[in-house]
């Protein structure tokens, strides 16, 4: 059942400041990795200049700044993990190291005059809205505040890392790392090292890292599908001909996207029509281990999911499946016990040893979201709105009782392809709103709670046609899914029908006062 987030006295906000004639500033963007940089282009092109970006690291780029382990490298081509209006043409390869998509976002800051919008070491802690003046004010981790008439939560999924709940963790006394926590000094040339995680950071990490240390066990709770990266370097001449014709960068970019869109929408979003392109790939995946491994029943069996592909996002790997018939590297599938002061035992009661530990666990994305308090009309909390009424939104990016807020990234909205085509697709529609707020002097939007039930009744429904309904899914430790079974990752629709929907929704679907 889906109903109107309630407005119960005990849900009343208690530190509601007073209310200054005018907020400190019109949008305030929260976040300053791809979703604030996109979300930041898209007002300067609207002609809103009064706004700030705040970042809580020290400078711009998000995760593609913190996260500097190994081996680090987007999973989807260079030519649609960037902006559609932005081309770069100095990505040195189809799949570029994390460094140059650091680059790329100084690249887009700078291009766009962004920087003297951007405040860092600005860490958000609380946001709550102000009902009777219509703004919001955010609270920082410095004990300062700040007002915006709107705000847009550009805060990504991939910030905050997960550690596994294993006994005995913090007793390691050798040295223990996070993926997304990478101390650049750390030693690992004729080290002995245990690795705990088998997904994206892990596909990563092994390959790099098993040529230089003395042993490596990889402890795997669940094998991940993987199809080969095509990966290769982009000549110099070619670098220059995008510089200087951006059109044949943008023509490549929709064969990337058009790849991207056919892998996941049609063959994941409309599984049950064409349940046939998933065994088809899956079927690729086992021939490309099995080349990988040299046909190692035991291994392959070790390696092969027992969920269907697009469970959990698949993804394009060099090397790593390989990696396991390297003598020095060993794959433990045996549930871990605890963690000792010198290393891992498992649950058959095998002991290893280790110099270095490192954590390839991913990151909290549903149970973080949203990332700080949110304190809406009424002052009700919308982590606990979403976690006692379901992961909901109207078009993936505003809720019902929440005014002038937008996510970038909220229930239904990640569309499966690429990030970007969602950042496009969700600063056309919250540019839309604040724009039709302007032109009737308005200063509260809000979604109409019909309007945002009935696109939560769709998404529910579609959601009934995708691949992460399947029973298999329930055992393969996805983010996609929350505890109730909904699949709220993933808006189960094509990148191209959301741009559409979100440059064509009714602008009166919001209701607008002053």
């Amino acid at each position: 059942m889906i109903s109107d987030p309630g407005i119960p006295d005990s849900h009343i906000g208690t530190h509601e400041a007073p209310a200054p004639e005018t907020p400190d500033h019109e949008v305030l963007v929260i976040g300053a990795g791809f979703s604030g940089i996109g979300t930041a282009i898209g007002l300067r092109k609207a002609g809103i200049t009064d706004f700030l970006l705040l970042e809580e690291r020290d400078d711009i780029g998000g995760s593609w700044h913190a996260n500097t382990y190994p081996g680090i490298s987007v999973d989807i081509s260079a030519f649609s993990y960037s902006f559609a209006s932005d081309p770069y043409p100095s990505w040195s390869r189809v799949f570029p190291p994390g460094e140059e998509l650091d680059a790329y976002a100084h690249h887009c800051v700078d291009t766009h005059g962004l920087r003297p919008h951007v405040r860092c070491h600005s860490r958000v802690v609380r946001a709550e809205y102000h009902e009777k003046a219509h703004f919001w004010r955010v609270f920082l981790a410095d004990g300062t505040s700040l007002t915006g008439r709107f705000v847009v939560c550009a805060t990504g999924w991939l910030t905050k890392p997960k550690t596994p709940d294993i006994p005995g963790l913090d007793r390691f006394k050798g040295d223990l790392v996070h993926t997304a926590e990478w101390d650049p000094e750390l030693a690992l040339d004729g080290r002995r090292v245990g690795l705990v995680g088998t997904g994206a950071s892990g596909v990563q990490v092994v390959p790099e890292i098993a040529p230089r240390v003395e042993r490596l066990h990889v402890y795997q709770r669940t094998p991940i599908w993987l199809l080969p990266k095509p990966d290769a370097p982009i000549p110099e001449a070619l670098r220059r001909v995008f510089a200087r014709v951006p059109a044949t960068q943008r023509a490549i970019r929709l064969l990337t996207d058009a790849a991207t869109e056919i892998a996941f929408v049609v063959a994941m979003v409309h599984y049950r029509r064409f349940p046939f392109l998933l065994r088809a790939t899956e079927a690729a995946s086992r021939a490309y281990l099995r080349r990988q491994v040299g046909g190692d029943p035991e291994l392959m069996r070790k390696l092969t999911p027992s969920y269907r592909v697009g469970c959990k996002r698949p993804s394009l790997a060099k090397g790593y499946w390989r990696a396991f018939t390297r003598e020095n590297v060993d794959l433990v599938t045996e549930p871990i016990a605890e963690v000792t002061e010198t290393g891992i035992r498992t649950a058959d009661g095998e002991e290893q040893t280790f110099d270095v530990l490192i954590l390839a666990t991913g990151f909290h994305v549903l149970d973080n979201l949203p990332p700080f308090p949110v304190h809406g009309q009424g002052g009700r909390d919308l982590k606990e709105f979403w976690r006692t009424e379901r992961f909901q939104s109207y078009e993936g990016t505003s809720v019902k009782g929440y005014p002038n807020l937008w996510f970038i990234v909220g229930p239904y909205s990640f569309t499966g392809g690429s990030w970007f085509g969602m950042i496009d697709y969700q600063v056309t529609h919250a540019l839309r709103v604040i724009k039709e707020a302007r032109r009737r002097r308005a200063t509260q939007a809000v979604v109409r709670a019909d309007r945002h039930d009935r696109s939560f009744r769709r998404a529910l429904r579609r959601q009934r046609d995708t691949v992460f309904l399947d029973p298999s899914c329930k055992g393969s430790n996805t983010y996609y899914l929350d505890e109730r079974g909904d699949a709220p990752a993933v808006r189960p629709a094509s990148t191209v029908e959301a741009a559409w929907r979100a440059r064509h929704f009714d602008l009166d679907d919001y209701r607008y006062e002053r």
